[in-house]
């Protein structure tokens, strides 16, 4: 007698609705396309070597840019970086080190609360203006006016009147730029606001509140990505550009801008005192700016097709 080849197997119901697709994480992809990047790599951690000393370092050194500073010994004064002072001493024999991650801190303060005012602001505004019609209307009106007046003529204009402080120099900046991230945002809410699954909730007569953060807002996260990767690097450049010109923060608010302003009649007889806050500057800019832009590109559920 043959051996019996053949052997029954147990039919399963659920069998036919199992799905052979691998399994699909948004943000396990997200992040495994953002870290796919050596370089971005190598600007997070730059990033986060600046931020944690501009937070960590100003709390141990006591910092203080209303203090005077002189020192009586003149010894002190221009000493180039070495190791006991690894960016030299200025005019007066302040440890630049200290002041450089002290006016760190405020610029990176001042750029974060900017982006924050104007991406929520533009945000919220840019997603009702992209759907609805009837503010569309009134918007597009409000944008071609403000659009038309230079952003640094505003914001010189708001600080003359305001007064130079931090909290003065975020809401000049944030005041009108909110409506340059609205008016990006409507642009994308507009090419997606009409497709069918929107056009279905409509007819369901699902609230437009609801589409525009069920519907349309996912699908924007790495355009708003992309939105504040821009705005920070650019925040902390106008900060030391209006600070250069005597702008923006007063004397007794440490800032890289200011440190920059303070510093540019030394930059032949001490070029490090220009330069050294300079190049933090630079490189706080350039780090941000590439791993935003890395960030939202791996937003984007497109690149995560294999």
């Amino acid at each position: 007698m043959s051996e019996n080849k053949f052997t029954f197997v147990q039919m399963k119901e659920d069998a036919s609705e199992h799905i052979a697709a691998p399994q699909y994480s948004y943000w396990k992809s997200v992040f495994r396309q953002f870290f796919s990047s050596k370089v971005a790599i190598v600007m997070l951690l730059i990033v986060l070597f600046i931020v944690i000393m501009s937070i960590v370092h100003p709390m141990i050194s006591g910092y203080d840019p209303r203090d005077p500073g002189f020192i009586n010994d003149r010894s002190m004064h221009y000493i180039w970086p070495c190791l006991e002072f690894p960016f030299g001493t200025d005019n007066v024999g302040k440890n630049l080190f200290d002041a450089v991650w002290a006016g760190t801190r405020n610029s990176l303060f001042i750029a974060a609360m900017a982006t924050l005012i104007s991406t929520v602001i533009g945000v919220i505004v840019g997603m009702f203006w992209g759907y609805s019609k009837k503010i569309d209307v009134f918007m597009i009106e409000v944008y071609n006016v403000v659009a038309n007046v230079p952003f640094t003529l505003i914001v010189m204009v708001l600080v003359y009147a305001l007064g130079g402080g931090i909290w003065q120099l975020i809401f000049a900046m944030s005041v009108t730029s909110w409506i340059s991230v609205a008016y990006f945002i409507r642009v994308q809410v507009m090419i997606i606001r009409d497709r069918e699954y929107n056009l279905a909730s409509r007819c369901l007569g699902t609230p437009v509140s609801k589409i525009v953060t069920h519907n349309i807002l996912p699908y924007l996260v790495s355009v708003i990505v992309t939105s504040v990767a821009r705005d920070i690097p650019s925040y902390i450049s106008y900060e030391v550009f209006l600070s250069y010109l005597g702008v923006g923060l007063g004397k007794d608010v440490a800032s890289l801008g200011q440190m920059i302003q303070t510093y540019s009649p030394y930059m032949l007889s001490a070029p490090y005192m220009f330069w050294l806050p300079l190049i933090v500057a630079a490189a706080i800019s350039v780090s941000f700016y590439i791993v935003g832009q890395t960030l939202a590109d791996a937003s984007d559920p497109k690149t995560h097709m294999n």
